[in-house]
């Protein structure tokens, strides 16, 4: 299963360079972790105010091919890489949404952690859908 976010890329994005900063590309593996996520079928922010899980940033990895520049509609394919039950690894590639161009690719590791931060397993509600989603 693969989300697709978009987002336009707004003037405080971008640098001296007029070149969308390093850091909002990170924040965009959010947004298209968040929404991959509500795709099948639950959402983040349940985890934690229903259940108490949390899925902390352990590792970012992100490679640039090409700059986004201001007001650039931006597609964010997101899709999972890795599952276990106390790590899951996304992984993204960005794009200009009006003509494709490969702009980034990146990932991103986390752990589950309970509302303690002690590392857990997520329960069979969460691992079910993200198993489906992921093809296993």
């Amino acid at each position: 299963m693969v989300n697709e976010a978009r987002v336009r890329v707004r003037y405080a994005e971008t640098d001296q360079m007029q070149v969308v900063y390093h850091s909002n590309y990170v924040i965009w593996f959010e947004v298209g972790r968040v929404e991959l996520l509500r795709q099948i079928g639950f959402a983040y922010r349940e985890m934690e105010e229903q259940d108490g899980y949390h899925l902390p940033v352990a590792e970012v990895r992100c490679r640039f091919k090409q700059p986004a520049k201001y007001d650039d509609m931006i597609l964010i394919k997101t899709r999972i890489a890795k599952l276990r039950s106390i790590l899951i690894q996304f992984r993204y590639e960005i794009y200009r949404e009006q003509d494709m161009t490969f702009l980034a690719e990146g990932e991103t590791t986390h752990f589950v952690v309970d509302k303690s931060m002690q590392k857990s397993s997520l329960p069979a509600k969460y691992m079910e859908p993200l198993r489906k989603a992921f093809g296993k």
